[in-house]
């Protein structure tokens, strides 16, 4: 199961009260004040790593709560430390909070939340962004423990020789929030349900992708590595197929649109033998719409287009109609065949790679 955005309760630890102590000794039964320092909370940290593909884990465990700090003790002895609560989260983890006047379930101290929170639903513009994590060991304090109370050995003074004050330690910080995934790539493959995007992704890199002859055989999103003989890699994105309305959540390419957000270039896949009874031209047309129309930028990004299943008949005749209509030169290939396939790669390194 793929999941790529969850909602999730996060709460530091609380310090630790301080201690009110008297040093009580065989030799000094008058001592001083003693009373320790209480320990710091542990905080809530988010940490990337690259070995994270998925929310999954934080769909069935929302709750993350680090640990309170202990009390201070005797002797001037400070209370230990409360432990932090790490978040691993794969690299391009998007962390928002969620406004307290929006949130569906408000979880208090002592109460019982369900399993799975699901993810706020209203417009994502109330979100309040809070980081963008896009490198693998990147650190963020999503919520810092409270300080730790002092004890009464700090309010001895010469007016106040045995001070019986002493401190609480400090709260928490609280919050519910929001993670939301957004795939990094170089190259992201856009296409309708059955353009053969899964089929190529597994010719030009070690992914393997359900690959079957039925529409919306890839339901999550696919990233695959294309690998050259200098070293030199590419990382491309499938998505599943987009349908007309997709900017409007019809289908599931909605869903998984953001997946291509950060893509420096877009592959249009396209059915240049009309297979599915639909006319190329008209297919790249729609296609571009329904990115431009969900994120403006997205659709203003470089882009090339993949004619695929050009072994199959009518294919070459369409490809000369359709690139005198789009006035732009399309890689031919046939994923099935391998065919075409060195062109395309030779394309993604010219275009990607960075000496």
């Amino acid at each position: 199961m793929f999941v790529d955005r969850v909602r999730i309760v996060a709460r530091a630890g609380n310090g630790g009260p301080g201690a009110c102590s008297f040093l009580r000794e065989k030799n000094m039964p008058d001592g001083g004040p003693d009373g320790g320092n209480g320990g710091r909370g542990g905080s809530v940290i988010i940490v990337v790593d690259p070995h994270v593909n998925n929310l999954i884990k934080y769909r069935y465990s929302p709750h993350q709560f680090a640990k309170n700090g202990q009390s201070g003790g005797k002797k001037q002895m400070s209370g230990r430390s409360g432990l932090d609560c790490l978040i691993s989260v794969p690299p391009g983890t998007v962390v928002s909070r969620i406004p307290d006047e929006i949130i569906q379930a408000p979880i208090e101290e002592g109460q019982r939340a369900p399993d799975d929170l699901a993810p706020v639903p209203e417009d994502p513009a109330v979100l309040e962004p809070v980081t963008d994590l896009v490198k693998a060991g990147d650190k963020f304090v999503l919520c810092t423990g409270g300080r730790g109370g002092r004890g009464n050995m700090n309010f001895k003074s010469s007016t106040n020789q045995a001070p019986k004050r002493y401190e609480n330690g400090e709260e928490g910080e609280r919050g519910q929030f929001q993670l939301e995934l957004k795939s990094i790539a170089d190259a992201g493959l856009v296409g309708f349900p059955n353009a053969g995007k899964s089929t190529l992704l597994s010719r030009i890199s070690a992914a393997h992708p359900k690959i079957a002859p039925y529409p919306f055989t890839t339901l999550e999103p696919m990233i695959g590595v294309v690998e050259y003989p200098d070293f030199a890699r590419v990382t491309v994105a499938d998505i599943p197929g987009l349908i007309e309305g997709a900017h409007e959540g019809v289908g599931l390419g909605y869903d998984f649109l953001r997946h291509i957000e950060r893509c420096r270039t877009l592959l249009f896949v396209i059915d240049m033998a009309g297979s599915e009874g639909r006319d190329p031209r008209d297919d790249f047309a729609q296609l571009r719409k329904e990115v431009s129309l969900y994120q403006k930028e997205l659709g203003e990004r470089p882009y090339q287009i993949i004619a695929n299943k050009m072994d199959l008949p009518e294919a070459a005749e369409n490809l000369k109609a359709f690139e005198k209509r789009v006035r732009r030169k399309a890689i031919p290939i046939a994923g099935d065949r391998e065919e075409g396939l060195d062109e395309l790669k030779a394309f993604l390194k010219k275009e990607l790679t960075t000496s």
